[in-house]
């Protein structure tokens, strides 16, 4: 009866590959729609990632609309599909994306290392039939925006590294794990000096989120990758300092991070102090003291003892 049970247990939940083929989702579609919070997710007490509930997976294709509906809801489009979304030419959306008024979902290496940011279509979609963007999406792009443009603003590495930490930060509730997340987007040197502690350091370190793209390390795409992922913004520096410092508290109150045992001390010398033992209780009495003037002799001084206790 226990292994139908477990055999129950176990059935009521997938793990992420087979839940992406019983969605008819390609793995990149469920990723992005677990980050999405489209596909709820549980962490699996055995270490081995995250899974899906059964009864998820049947919510999902209840819909009358299934697949096409979750699909749409994940599709992920460059600049010139994103620009034929909207409805504008590629080079006005580049200015609306540089600007932040449109925010990156994704982003990937070409094979040339150029960054090809991706944007879902349905929020371009969405912002497209918003009338109160109708001014941003033909005639003479108003004057504030256009000076910011002149002096190279561009957002859509920083308005990325948001969202995704928010796709992370939806994922635990550990304020370790947290703050390691937040430590993964700021310059190694500035954690140092915040995190002053070596081995808290080195807790960190384990919940560092990794490259959301693929690059061979210490290559020149893994470094393009890492200046992604690190915050360059003063604005955008301070808000992660300040909310590491307050994560780092609440992770420091709830468990101090782990150290290594202090290792056990030499054993100590053959007739050493350390290794003499007391007498046992059992074991004669020592004989009474040689008499004065005689050789001091081990064995006389235990004859004399027997005679006298003989006697």
């Amino acid at each position: 009866m226990s292994g139908n049970t477990v055999t129950r247990a176990h059935s009521a939940f997938c793990a992420s590959s087979r839940a992406a083929r019983e969605l008819e989702l390609k793995r990149s579609e469920f990723d992005l729609a677990v980050h999405l919070g489209r596909i709820r997710t549980v962490p699996d007490e055995g270490g081995g990632g995250r899974r899906v509930a059964r009864a998820e997976i049947d919510r999902l294709r209840s819909d009358p609309r299934f697949p096409e509906s979750l699909r749409a809801g994940v599709l992920a489009v460059g600049t010139s599909e994103g620009a034929a979304v909207m409805g504008v030419p590629p080079a006005r959306f580049t200015r609306l994306a540089r600007l932040g008024l449109v925010v990156p979902v994704r982003f990937y290496l070409n094979r040339y290392r150029a960054v090809v940011w991706l944007y879902l279509a349905e929020e371009l979609e969405q912002f497209a039939t918003d009338g109160t963007n109708a001014f941003l999406l033909s005639g003479r792009t108003p004057e504030v925006l256009r000076s910011q443009l002149a002096a190279g603003v561009d957002l859509r590495a920083r308005n990325w590294r948001g969202r995704h930490l928010g796709f992370l930060h939806r994922q635990t509730d550990d304020p370790w794990q947290r703050a390691g997340l937040l430590a993964g987007f700021l310059d190694p040197l500035k954690v140092a000096e915040i995190v002053e502690d070596p081995y808290e350091r080195a807790h960190l370190n384990r919940f560092r989120p990794g490259p959301p793209a693929h690059a061979t390390p210490g290559t020149p795409a893994a470094h393009l990758v890492e200046k992604i992922m690190t915050a360059d913004d003063p604005d955008e520096i301070d808000w992660l300092t300040y909310d590491l410092v307050r994560t780092l508290d609440e992770a420091r109150a709830e468990q101090p991070a782990p150290r290594p045992h202090p290792k056990p001390g030499p054993e100590p010398a053959p007739g050493s102090a350390a290794q003499k033992v007391t007498q046992p209780a059992s074991a004669p009495p020592a004989g009474p003291p040689d008499p004065p003037g005689e050789p001091t002799r081990p064995t006389r001084g235990l004859l004399n003892w027997l005679r006298h206790r003989s006697g």
